[in-house]
């Protein structure tokens, strides 16, 4: 693996479409020679729980780039982190952390598109912030715990609920009901006063019909960065019903988060004597000192409320329809020197013309809506159609709680009140026909309508109408028992979100995606190998500049592509040891004319690998490698603006104890992050012609214990 790995590294700097794939492909697709396999899907539970997300997931016969975790994938290294985090090692996956230990503010980009064009779904439901399109998943700390399972779709993917997927989507699945009653109670604690609480139970099933079961967390980390502190609390609570044919769960989760901001990053000279240093917060006060404000604070809380119906009618059909809402507020807070009172709605007095003062910024939302779908499986048939409207109210409005020179005008009044309204209608259908034993045919018409309406933004007000219409089509051919190829094609379209009107007068974003992949999988060695070609007119890319508010600045360019080749694989060397390997090499390309320049942000390698040893029953030692290739920080291609490449190593160990009496189960897990103490920076922007950067942590720790019983 170490010479394919450098083979991959000398080839990646090529930006020769042909050139890249003709060797690439040839060497990942000679592995065949390697050995023999069958594919397998990772995320099996209860049937009556697929169908929850069986309208926006995918399965091997279908030709859509994928991988699936499990919530035993996750368990070992889920001792506090965020889940983009525990999603760094999949295949052309970057993360990065605010505040550097993965606690807190964490961002993941997928084939080089950030979280804003990731769709995200929570049992089928949308969870994409509807204005800013992004994910917030520090609004749901250790929501990985109520996990069952997870789909990451890279690329367009299947049609499916919310936001278009323009990099990728992510499905997630909450636990399964559980038949035999539990209870437990884990525990972590590590570097940075970093501590984690999870008490989880369920009743069982009641009269073979009823279970409740839930969870209740909390996670404190003082991080990496100065004062990059994290509050986190969470719950989780779900009511199912279950027969032959019907499964009814009722869910409430959600969670609060205070976290000291960490998202202004640092500048070279103080990278270089300073690593930890944090502006927010940084004031001058009247005697000159430079102070640290102690309130630099996002605060918010975020409930979800979810219910799910689906009903076996009989052998070829079921049917599934959810209701859904979600309230979120909260505020950030700042301390602002030499504000300008009119800027805050202030008069002035004593013939002051500005004034350090203290705002906060709120966000009150609602987001409801529906998500349905029927499912007909009959020998050679399989079809799904479906669809949701949801619509999403915000609002937004700015207040003064201080001023240091008094105001004739009441404090706390607003100083901005602004809006913003969406709604957004899909439906779609999908087709899988088997053609014959070795072919099947795969299509997929999706239409979405969206409404947004909003003032504050560059226009004062933006009330646009879009209509889209997303095709997708492919074939599914099996080789041999062991082997798959699939192809398929997908358009996509997506709308501009709120910061991109605030910023500039943005156009609706086009792509068309082309995937050719095999699949093999055998006893004891299984991979895939795809290539893939992302063509995009109106692509709105990140220009590596921050708004006011910390927002990322995105701009239309004409024409652009993405154009790469992926390796995802397991081999099992012998009972004890395994070796996991995900591999992207890609060139990512802005066309402008006769020019060609670098995506910003779109590393041209990613690579990382698992090595499993399993010495005796119920211990595993993980040691798990991160390489992310150099990236600019924006599309101009400048020394300054690069961003180096970076190599990270963790170790992972997990032990479970069945003890006869007492406890079910004891286990003792832990996470030695960065090993090798290594320096690197995952992350940046430019502010003028100077970046700034986001170190991470060097060498830290994890532990924790699990009692279940």
């Amino acid at each position: 693996m170490k010479t394919l790995f450098q083979f991959f590294r000398e080839k990646h700097k090529n930006r020769s479409t042909k050139k890249l794939f003709l060797p690439l492909s040839f060497s990942l697709f000679s592995l065949v020679a390697l050995s023999q396999v069958t594919e397998t899907d990772s995320t099996k539970v209860n049937p009556l729980d697929e169908v929850l997300v069986s309208a926006v997931r995918v399965t091997a016969k279908t030709p859509v780039t994928f991988s699936n975790v499990n919530k035993n994938e996750l368990k070992t290294r889920n001792l506090g982190q965020d889940i983009p985090i525990l999603l760094n090692f999949l295949p052309s996956v970057v993360t990065t952390s605010d505040a550097g230990n993965g606690i807190g503010y964490t961002g993941i980009r997928v084939r080089g598109s950030d979280a804003t064009r990731v769709n995200v779904t929570i049992n089928g439901i949308p969870y994409n912030d509807a204005e800013a399109s992004g994910t917030y998943f520090v609004d749901l700390p250790d929501f990985a715990s109520s996990l069952e399972s997870l789909q990451l779709q890279r690329g367009v993917g299947t049609s499916t609920n919310g936001a278009g997927a323009f990099g990728a989507s992510l499905n997630m699945l909450t636990d399964s009901f559980s038949k035999q009653s539990f209870a437990e109670i884990s525990n972590s604690a590590g570097s940075f006063n970093t501590r984690k609480s999870t008490v989880k139970f369920s009743t069982g099933l009641l009269n073979d019909r009823f279970e409740m079961a839930g969870r209740l967390s909390s996670i404190n980390s003082q991080g990496y960065i100065d004062r990059a502190s994290s509050d986190l609390k969470s719950y989780f609570l779900q009511e199912t019903y279950v027969d032959k044919s019907t499964i009814i769960k009722a869910l409430v989760f959600g969670g609060t988060e205070k976290t000291y901001q960490a998202w202004n990053g640092i500048d070279a000279v103080t990278l270089a004597n300073d690593r930890t240093f944090n502006y927010s917060g940084m004031f001058t006060d009247e005697l000159g000192n430079i102070r640290f404000y102690n309130n630099e604070t996002d605060n918010y809380q975020q409930d979800h409320f979810q219910l799910h119906w689906n009903e076996k009618i009989n052998m070829n059909w079921n049917t599934t329809v959810a209701l859904h809402y979600t309230k979120g507020k909260g505020y950030y807070e700042n301390y602002k020197e030499d504000a300008s009172f009119e800027d805050y709605g202030l008069l002035p007095v004593s013939g002051e013309l500005s004034t350090d003062l203290i705002r906060q910024k709120w966000l009150d939302n609602d987001f409801y809506g529906t998500t349905f779908s029927v499912n007909y499986n009959k020998a050679k048939w399989n079809v799904i159609a479906g669809g949701s409207w949801n619509k999403y109210d915000g609002k937004h409005f700015g207040q003064v709680i201080w001023a240091r020179f008094a105001s004739t005008s009441e404090l706390g009044d607003h100083y901005y009140d602004d809006f913003g309204t969406k709604k957004d209608g899909t439906i779609f259908a999908k087709v899988n026909y088997q053609f014959s034993s070795k072919l099947s045919f795969y299509v997929d018409f999706q239409y979405r309508n969206v409404n947004y309406e909003a003032n504050g933004v560059q226009a004062d007000k933006v009330n646009d109408t879009f209509g889209f219409f997303n095709p997708k089509a492919g074939l599914n051919y099996k080789l041999s028992p062991k082997n798959n190829l699939y192809f398929s094609y997908a358009k996509a379209n997506r709308e501009p979100n709120r910061t991109d009107y605030e910023n500039s007068n943005p156009k609706a974003e086009k792509l068309d995606d082309f995937e050719l992949g095999w699949r093999h999988t055998s006893n004891n060695f299984q991979w895939t190998a795809n290539m893939y070609y992302m063509l995009y007119k109106n692509q709105l890319i990140l220009t590596g500049e921050l708004d006011e508010v910390g927002n990322p600045i995105r701009a239309n360019t004409d024409k652009s592509y993405r154009v790469g080749a992926e390796l995802e694989a397991l081999y099992l060397l012998t009972k004890q040891l395994s070796f996991q390997l995900s591999l992207t090499t890609s060139n990512n390309i802005i066309s402008d004319g006769n020019r060609h320049r670098q995506i910003a942000y779109s590393p041209s390698l990613i690579e990382s690998f698992l090595l499993t040893y399993e010495p005796i029953k119920n211990f595993k030692l993980i040691w798990l490698q991160k390489h992310v290739g150099q990236q600019y920080l924006d599309n101009s291609e400048s020394i300054v603006s690069r961003l180096p490449s970076y190599t990270v190593n963790d170790l992972n160990l997990s032990y479970e104890v069945r003890p006869k009496k007492i406890f079910k189960s004891v286990t003792f897990s832990g996470l030695l992050n960065n090993f090798l103490n290594k320096n690197y920076i995952s992350n940046g922007y430019m502010y003028g012609a100077d970046p700034y950067y986001f170190p991470q942590a060097g060498i830290n720790f994890l532990l924790g214990m699990t009692l279940k019983f």
